[in-house]
């Protein structure tokens, strides 16, 4: 399938714009996620896109670890910012962009542990995405 396709339907494409180097990967939305994030308060957008351009520029910040049970290239970026808890999940292996596939406030009612609904989605979302970027 066409990749402009791709990222008109599913994904908005979005360009990081602090100290791009010629090796920056370009990010890409989950049309859905990109909703959600929009939604989040400008502080911790802004702290997440910074994450998010730091992994564009192939290295690991310190707000994001990979993701449990869904083995190499998938990771979130957790981040406490004032009294909430927001984060953003992000898949490296999908494509040659880095994918934000889910984006959510953390409200869990089982501790630090995040939601088997938030768990199956991003699951979902990226066995999609991988089959739309055959």
């Amino acid at each position: 399938m066409n990749r402009d396709f791709i990222n008109l339907f599913f994904g908005v494409r979005f360009d990081t714009i602090s100290f791009m180097s010629l090796m920056t990967r370009p990010i890409s939305w989950i049309n859905a996620a990109r909703k959600d994030f929009e939604k989040f308060p400008k502080g911790a957008q802004q702290e997440i896109r910074e994450a998010l351009t730091i992994a564009a520029e192939g290295r690991k910040g310190a707000s994001a670890k990979p993701m449990k049970g869904f083995g190499a290239g998938v990771f979130e970026i957790a981040l406490k910012y004032k009294t909430n808890a927001y984060r953003a999940i992000y898949a490296l292996q999908v494509d040659e962009d880095i994918w934000v596939v889910h984006a959510f406030q953390k409200k869990s009612k089982t501790g630090a542990k995040t939601s088997k609904q938030d768990i199956d989605l991003i699951k979902q979302r990226i066995k999609f995405l991988k089959e739309m970027l055959k």
